[in-house]
């Protein structure tokens, strides 16, 4: 799930995500706030799910592992492994949080949609990933603009098994609460361009890792392609880089490694104040 920030003021302040707003007409796409601490882990009880909202998750789960060999990096393959991801049915948001917990310490909590910055960025901090547990319709299978059960389960949750990817997001969770002004759209696109749309470059060659591109099947295809500008990881550069979260990816960063993330980030939000 991508962060919702609330909307501010300052037009030099708008996150890619504001900007689109007027578009953003779909009322799922509307952040919501916790009125209370949402259930974790083994408070989690598993939905009523029909015959189709398994189906859904098994076309989906299959379409995308039959395209990720070769494309998706060793880590985001083993954490689906670990997790115990199948085809046959959407797992239980409280099984994923006990083998997450077991792997990195974290947790998971469920949460009712798109949540707004700062409910967000509270579970981060306290190693508990904040997860839908509906799933998108039939007729959203290619593409929904809505957050659903099979980006935050698929496309999260195998990288939190990385225990270096894993501290790097509860870091992220930090210094996003400390995070003001201008610095507020600089965390998204950090975010941006590493959670949902970073690259790694392993012993075969550039992988991915984002979730944005592991749960799509267009992005999967389109983000190793030659139509993509790849740069070094850089977080100066990472967080003044536009981009238009309605298209394709066509600029994209590559880490060398899981402990350059965490490496980059920390001087990064030193300097601005955001972390000790």
């Amino acid at each position: 799930m991508t962060p919702s920030a609330e909307p501010r003021p300052d037009s030099e302040a708008l996150s890619a995500y504001e900007k689109a707003g007027a578009e953003a007409i779909d009322p799922r796409c509307i952040p919501q706030s916790l009125d209370s601490p949402p259930p974790v882990g083994d408070e989690i009880p598993y939905p009523a799910y029909t015959d189709e909202d398994h189906a859904n998750w098994r076309f989906l789960f299959e379409r995308q592992m039959t395209l990720l060999p070769g494309r998706a990096g060793e880590a985001f393959l083993d954490g689906v492994r670990l997790l115990g991801m199948t085809p046959d049915r959407i797992p239980a948001l409280s099984d994923l949080s006990r083998r997450l917990e077991e792997a990195t310490g974290w947790q998971v909590a469920r949460i009712p949609g798109l949540l707004h910055e700062k409910d967000f960025f509270t579970l981060l901090a306290n190693r508990r990933f904040p997860s839908t547990d509906y799933i998108r319709g039939r007729d959203e299978l290619d593409y929904t603009p809505a957050p659903d059960c099979f980006h935050d389960m698929f496309g999260h949750m195998p990288m939190l098994t990385q225990p270096d990817f894993a501290d790097f997001y509860q870091l992220f969770g930090q210094a996003a609460l400390n995070a003001k002004g201008a610095d507020r759209p600089r965390l998204e696109r950090f975010h941006w361009f590493t959670v949902e749309f970073g690259l790694i470059r392993q012993d075969e060659g550039l992988r991915i890792f984002g979730a944005g591109i592991l749960s799509s099947k267009e992005e999967v295809v389109h983000a190793l392609s030659d139509a993509v500008t790849v740069h070094p990881f850089d977080p100066e550069r990472i967080v003044e880089q536009d981009y238009d979260v309605w298209h394709l990816q066509d600029v994209l960063f590559v880490l060398e490694s899981f402990e350059q993330l965490v490496e980059g980030f920390r001087d990064w939000t030193r300097r601005r104040g955001l972390l000790d």
